[in-house]
């Protein structure tokens, strides 16, 4: 099916005229039919990604869009619907009433630094929010920034770059990344691990586009700009603009750092030294499309004590007894029914609810809640809530473990699925560590802890997290072993070996 004015999508959204268009696909304003409102309808053709299944992509969209739903923030887009229809995935927002970023630098060039500045510190606004979930928007760009009319920024696209990244940079049969080659971070272009490091790195190429003219990083080729991001110092920006501060500067440098361990910390900090060169708080002056008049009244980010966990959900309704076991198992029939017509957020709910009267009734170590309590740390997983998911699969694994020996194919597979969350919750190094504690087990039993091709994930994800803590060294030696390994099982052609191959072919250390 394809986009045309005038068409209804979902039976709901009518579609009025394009707001732009690239491979992926086009975002129309539309008109909701129900609500009588103008929203944006954002339609994404899986077929153009290569490499991907048709259902696991919606599957991945659909649960990207749920996740990123429940993030609430000011200067993050609403998305009010997702869903799938024909050969195309539709993502339905809020409308946005302004312009993006890069038409409104073309549009204000140069850029003065105060406006830089302002623009940065709201969009670090919007990341510490987002990291905080925690999720990586892998996409941070001027078209992927709104300017509105009374100067606030509004972030779009998140969770949509994850989608078509998958776990790492893929790329297509032509050799172009997915994403953008002049907003990559060098671990993320290389295929390593990425985490809001990476995000922090793709806001110093827009805070130096937006103070230069132009992203420090440009070329003719997507492989030529990516081997700049690789091996090539920036041109500090006050050899463009004598006039920016050199605190400025000094950021802005910190945070193009090839190493992550060398960017800023988090968001956050970035907000704490952007916040000294904002301006004055004063009196708007009503200008339409001016950045620094929020500050005038200004957002700061999210607190850190929003990056503590999620309090346990609680029954919707007051239990006077503990239920009994006809209940449990109409909950438990209830998840199922929700899980499976992709309702999660709901059924973790539900399972977070029963829990505490389930451990009342049959005990703590019971079977009935062994069993509640994996799936309540599998449906988190799922859901996306990693921080919540951490501590149930450590206490999973601890007790597992106890029970029947560290090498136990359960008791490993909580182990390695708690390195995911510390993964996704962006510690490279302390997920570094569970991998390699896990990989020895894997390595010497792999019938029973899940065959060669856990290991050779689990080894996959350790050379990513190497590069992703700049131990450019130990990635290669990690990866170039693996690459025997998997050619030696599997043959040449197999796709997790020119995967491999690929990065290394980054790191400079194979050629061919």
């Amino acid at each position: 099916m394809t986009a045309a004015a005038g068409r209804v999508v979902a039976g709901r959204y009518e579609l009025a005229t394009v707001l732009g268009q690239g491979g992926m696909g086009q975002v129309w304003t539309a008109y909701d039919q129900r609500l009588d409102r103008r929203v944006a309808v954002k339609l994404l053709r899986p077929d153009k990604v290569a490499g991907q299944e048709a259902e696991e992509l919606r599957r991945r969209f659909v649960r990207e869009c749920r996740v990123t739903a429940q993030v609430d923030h000011p200067g993050l887009v609403t998305v009010h619907d997702a869903g799938s229809e024909g050969e195309e995935l539709f993502l339905v927002m809020q409308y946005i009433d302004g312009a993006d970023l890069a038409g409104h630098l073309a549009g204000h060039s140069p850029y003065p630094w105060q406006w830089a500045v302002a623009v940065a510190a709201q969009l670090c606004a919007v990341l510490s929010a987002v990291h905080a979930v925690p999720i990586v928007h892998r996409d941070l760009k001027p078209r992927n920034v709104m300017v509105k009319q009374d100067g606030t920024v509004t972030v779009l696209d998140l969770g949509v770059a994850s989608v078509m990244d998958a776990d790492t940079t893929r790329l297509t049969h032509t050799g172009t990344p997915i994403g953008s080659p002049a907003y990559m971070a060098p671990e993320q272009a290389m295929g390593g691990a990425v985490g809001p490091y990476t995000d922090l790195y793709a806001l110093g190429v827009v805070l130096h586009e937006l103070l230069s003219g132009d992203v420090p990083f440009s070329g003719s080729t997507v492989l030529g700009v990516l081997h700049r991001h690789l091996y090539e110092p920036p041109l500090p920006v006050r050899r463009i603009r004598p006039e920016v501060p050199e605190a400025l500067e000094a950021l802005v440098l910190r945070l193009l750092a090839k190493d992550p361990q060398h960017r800023p910390a988090s968001a956050q900090e970035v907000y704490e030294h952007l916040e000294l060169l904002l301006p004055a708080r004063g009196t708007p002056t009503g200008a339409a499309l001016d950045p620094t008049r929020p500050f005038l009244r200004p957002h700061a980010p999210w607190p850190d004590r929003a990056r503590t966990p999620a309090p346990q959900p609680t029954p919707a309704a007051p239990v006077t007894e503990a239920p009994g076991q006809t209940d449990i198992a109409r909950a438990v029939d209830e998840v199922k029914r929700l899980l499976g017509e992709g309702r999660v957020t709901q059924a973790v709910d539900i399972l977070g609810g029963i829990l505490p009267a389930a451990a009342e009734q049959h005990g703590t170590h019971s079977p009935v809640v062994r069993t509640l309590r994996k799936q309540y740390a599998a449906t988190l997983l799922d859901d996306g809530q990693y921080r919540r998911a951490l501590p149930e699969l450590r206490r999973l694994a601890d007790e597992r473990a106890a029970e029947a020996g560290q090498a136990d194919p359960q008791a490993l597979r909580f182990r390695y699925e708690a390195a995911q969350c510390l993964e996704q919750l962006g510690d490279p190094g302390a997920a570094l560590a569970e991998y390699r504690a896990v990989l020895p087990y894997y390595e010497n039993q792999y019938v029973a802890a899940g065959g060669p091709e856990l290991a050779h994930d689990v080894r996959r994800r350790i050379g990513h997290l190497q590069l992703a803590l700049g131990d450019r060294g130990a990635a290669h030696d990690t990866l170039a072993r693996l690459l025997h390994d998997v050619e030696r099982t599997h043959g040449p052609g197999h796709p997790l070996g020119a995967e491999i191959r690929r990065t290394l072919q980054w790191l400079g250390q194979v050629r061919g």
